[in-house]
C-alpha cells in the first residue's frame, strides 16, 4: 500500500481553492449528517419513518444520512417538526429557531 505522501505527490492538488471548498462542504455534510441521525435515532424512527412523517422519500434521508447531500435549513426544519424537536442555528451572536413539535 502506497503512503499518503507518495499519493500526494504523485496526484497535486491543482486548485487549492476549489479543493478547499469541496473539503468545507464535506464536512459541513459530515456534521449535518450526524445530527439529522442522531434526531431520528432518539426520537426512535427508521429512515421511512421520518421520511413519511416529512413527507419525502427514504432514500432522502438516506442520502442526507449518507453525507450524499447538504440539507437545505428547509429539510432541517421539517426534521425538526418531524421529531418534535425545537433546532437553533448560531451564526456569530444571533440564533435562529426552528423546528418544533409535529
Amino acid at each position: 500500500m502506497r503512503k499518503l505522501e507518495e499519493l500526494q505527490a504523485a496526484h497535486p492538488v491543482k486548485d487549492q481553492a476549489e479543493y478547499g471548498r469541496a473539503y468545507a462542504d464535506a464536512d459541513l455534510a459530515g456534521q449535518l449528517a450526524e445530527i439529522v441521525y442522531h434526531l431520528r435515532t432518539a426520537a426512535g424512527l427508521t429512515q421511512s419513518e421520518l421520511a413519511r412523517r416529512m413527507g419525502t422519500t427514504q432514500s432522502a434521508i438516506a442520502r442526507v444520512e449518507n453525507c450524499g447531500s447538504i440539507p437545505t435549513l428547509e429539510l432541517l426544519d421539517r426534521v425538526g417538526r418531524a421529531v418534535g424537536t425545537k433546532i437553533t442555528l448560531v451564526v456569530g451572536d444571533e440564533a435562529v429557531h426552528f423546528g418544533g413539535a409535529a
